[in-house]
């Protein structure tokens, strides 16, 4: 990195940058991206400035002529930091030392914070993708995004009781989580926290679980389904959860489709679904840090074990010790 890249917190000096950034920036938190704006007056990025939260960390990168905004937002109760949006995205890959600056300070920041992981929703196909890559992230899933638009009409599936989750659904919903999810994703494919949670019951079992979000620019769903659900009842809870809202008549309806649960596209095609989007989840693990090391000298650790032997100084000591161990024996 050159000497001349530094990255430092925004300040509310740097709104003018970020607006003007606004209009070419990409969202890599799809929650996000498919319900709420990034930019705009009353955006993450912008209220993270004027109304500071440890939650959020907005950033900017000045390096030559290149100027970088980045945010990031750590999950409650998670050791989990999601990048949300960086501005604008790089062009070409032999000039993107400001966003490998970047994201190397939005790792830092992270792991500050007690994050274990950072991550983000990207497009394959970008060239931010590739420069991810070389920042040291990582393909831990793969995702596609299905929307349907509003005015489409009435679902012809009849829609499937869903209700909203309980404390005492909690384990059973984990189970199902654990049961479904892969080990190695698992950590970075919970369930949003500004989701409402709705639950499919089979008799006395959980089969399902819909993390459903909404906000003024859509509906935003990521399904949680049993393998053993029939194929007509994985229509009838994608339906109810399309209905669910009083916006879906206004507001398109977007559907998360991780690459573990692709069986579902047959009942999102059925509901009037499309292929809007293919995305990468990469993911960065943070190594915790050593604040000051101290290590006591040997000797003095050996002391603290209830041992006649003690650390020897010299060879005749050494030789003295095995004779005596020898005899005890």
């Amino acid at each position: 990195m050159p000497n001349d890249a530094t990255t430092r917190t925004a300040k509310l000096r740097d709104i003018p940058l970020i607006k003007r950034l606004a209009e070419s920036g990409i969202v890599l938190d799809s929650e996000l991206a498919f319900t709420r704006a990034a930019d705009g007056p009353d955006s993450a990025v912008l209220s993270s400035i004027v109304l500071p939260q440890r939650s959020l960390v907005t950033l900017v990168t000045r390096c030559d002529d290149e100027r970088v905004v980045g945010q990031i937002r750590l999950k409650p109760s998670e050791h989990l930091a999601q990048i949300v949006y960086i501005a604008p995205p790089p062009e070409e890959p032999a000039h993107d030392t400001a966003w490998l600056q970047i994201l190397d300070a939005m790792a830092e920041q992270a792991g500050k914070r007690g994050a274990h992981v950072l991550a983000a929703e990207v497009d394959e196909s970008s060239q931010l993708f590739v420069t991810m890559r070389t920042a040291g992230f990582a393909v831990y899933a793969r995702q596609e995004i299905w929307r349907r638009l509003p005015g489409q009409g009435p679902l012809k599936v009849e829609p499937a009781p869903l209700v909203v989750e309980t404390d005492a659904d909690t384990m059973d919903i984990q189970l199902l989580y654990c049961n479904i999810v892969p080990r190695l994703v698992q950590q970075i494919a919970v369930p949003s926290s500004d989701s409402t949670g709705l639950v499919y019951r089979q008799g006395n079992r959980i089969q399902g679980y819909i993390a459903l979000s909404e906000g003024k620019n859509g509906i935003y769903v990521v399904p949680y389904l049993h393998p053993d659900i029939h194929f007509h009842e994985v229509s009838a809870i994608l339906a109810s959860a399309v209905t669910r809202s009083s916006n879906a008549a206004r507001l398109p309806v977007f559907v998360c489709m991780r690459r573990y649960q692709d069986w579902l596209s047959d009942s999102l095609i059925e509901l009037g679904f499309e292929r809007y989007a293919e995305q990468a989840v990469m993911v960065k693990h943070i190594a915790a840090g050593i604040r000051q090391a101290s290590f006591a000298p040997l000797p003095h650790k050996l002391e603290a074990v209830s041992s006649p032997v003690r650390p020897p100084t010299s060879q005749a000591q050494v030789t003295e010790q095995i004779v005596e161990i020898s005899l005890q024996e």
